[in-house]
């Protein structure tokens, strides 16, 4: 059987090591009795650990080549071999609406949109497992109050529990990538609403990121204009804080203050 020669415009670095795979594979043990989804599954390494789960697996690959090589070596997947760009895809027809546990070795290069892509499927995606690049990886699980604290951080955390599982080194890979790789776990918490507009707590969350090392009150004025604004928006004590050092929490909490203070 020929093998897939990696594409590097797609960001594909093969898993050569099969007790990393299995120990990847295993991590949906987690969420049990839901299908699976595998994004991006190259030949198959960690297709065939997940092909051992007493539950339906469907993979979703965008490489014709790999494609091919998947429908050869994996007979009994052919009908859940899905050739597409899985950030185009409409989720709720994978499963016929139904939840499913998101993995993969995913892309370096899209991983972020993948994770946002989850975060717009939250209600269909109770768990979600993978190996990503170790620094986007220590970012999702960081605490406030760290350098890789970011909008990534709070917008996960909003919604999931994020657990860093173990690191894996740049030598288990074809070809091998010149970052170390991390494997994460993101079970989805008990928040059902965040208690405040979701949309605005997204356009807070960016708009503070964006100028991470500005006070809140400096990149607040993007989006209330000062001169309507409520007397003392602006000097209250949160507003003297950087991004970074608040919690979720405490960005729904800024998000309900603006809402307030937003055409007035």
């Amino acid at each position: 059987m020929k093998q897939v020669k990696p594409k590097k415009n797609l960001g594909q670095h093969f898993l050569t090591d099969l007790s990393i795979a299995k120990r990847i594979a295993d991590t949906v043990d987690a969420c049990p009795d839901i299908p699976i989804l595998e994004v991006g599954p190259g030949m198959g390494v960690l297709t065939q650990y997940l092909m051992e789960k007493d539950r339906e697996v469907k993979v979703v690959e965008i490489d014709d080549e790999s494609v091919a090589y998947l429908y050869e070596r994996f007979p009994r997947l052919t009908d859940n071999i899905i050739g597409d760009d899985f950030l185009r895809m409409d989720l709720s027809r994978i499963f016929d609406g139904g939840k499913f546990v998101l993995t993969g070795n995913y892309p370096y290069d899209i991983s972020s949109q993948i994770f946002f892509k989850m975060l717009d499927n939250k209600n269909l995606i109770p768990c979600c497992t993978g190996m990503i690049q170790r620094e986007v990886a220590q970012r999702m699980a960081s605490a406030p109050g760290n350098k890789a604290y970011g909008i990534l951080s709070v917008m996960t955390q909003a919604w999931y529990d994020v657990e860093y599982l173990f690191t894996v080194d740049e030598n288990v890979f074809n070809p091998p990538p010149k970052v170390k790789s991390a494997v994460i776990r993101m079970t989805r918490n008990q928040v059902t609403d965040l208690g405040c507009d979701e949309a605005l707590f997204k356009r807070v969350v960016k708009t503070e990121f964006g100028q991470r090392r500005k006070m809140l009150r400096v990149s607040l004025r993007q989006i209330v204009d000062a001169d309507k604004a409520g007397a003392g928006f602006f000097t209250q004590d949160i507003m003297t804080k950087r991004p970074e050092q608040l919690s979720v929490a405490q960005f729904v909490e800024l998000t309900n203050m603006v809402a307030l203070n937003i055409g007035k």
